[in-house]
């Protein structure tokens, strides 16, 4: 089983700009132990509230919605690059068509009761603090509504907390 460390927010490095290329999986559990997880790659770093925050961004018709909603915090996990095929698949298939966590050969395990994969680089944990729908009204450019909506089916936007940063051990 590999072996992670907590950092400190502050010897965290990243560059969120690079995060368009670097998919992660954000998992979280159902108060009955079940978990979803779902490929993203839209989402940011920052400090709102005078906290450190993670926004993410979902479809409402995403199966891993159900359990983000459901949960009080959930996880924000990275893989190099040799995972790019799965997270491809944990993408494009439903946790309710498949038990596609299982079919995807990676590990799961937990942080604090917060689900994350044993072959992550790193994994950030997050409590939620704020969720709302994104609508149409609210685009002050409108490209964006139209190109990336054309069903209107606007994500929900979630803030949440960084309550935790696990890196890897070498």
């Amino acid at each position: 089983m590999a072996k992670f460390e907590e950092i400190d927010i502050k010897d965290f490095e990243l560059n969120p700009f690079e995060l368009k290329t670097k998919w992660m999986l954000i998992s979280a559990a159902k108060e009955d132990g079940t978990v979803n997880t779902m490929t993203a790659s839209w989402g940011g770093f920052g400090v709102l509230w005078n906290k450190n925050v993670a926004f993410v961004v979902i479809r409402p018709q995403r199966y891993t919605k159900e359990f983000v909603d459901n949960a009080s915090s959930f996880s924000m996990t990275f893989f190099g690059k040799e995972h790019l095929k799965t997270l491809s698949y944990l993408g494009k298939t439903s946790g309710r068509d498949e038990d596609k966590i299982a079919k995807s050969g990676l590990t799961l395990i937990k942080e604090d009761g917060v689900p994350f994969f044993e072959e992550a680089e790193y994994t950030i944990i997050a409590n939620k603090l704020y969720a709302q729908p994104m609508g149409e009204k609210f685009f002050i450019d409108k490209k964006p509504a139209t190109d990336w909506y054309p069903e209107k089916d606007f994500h929900v936007l979630y803030f949440a907390e960084i309550s935790k940063i696990l890196v890897k051990k070498n």
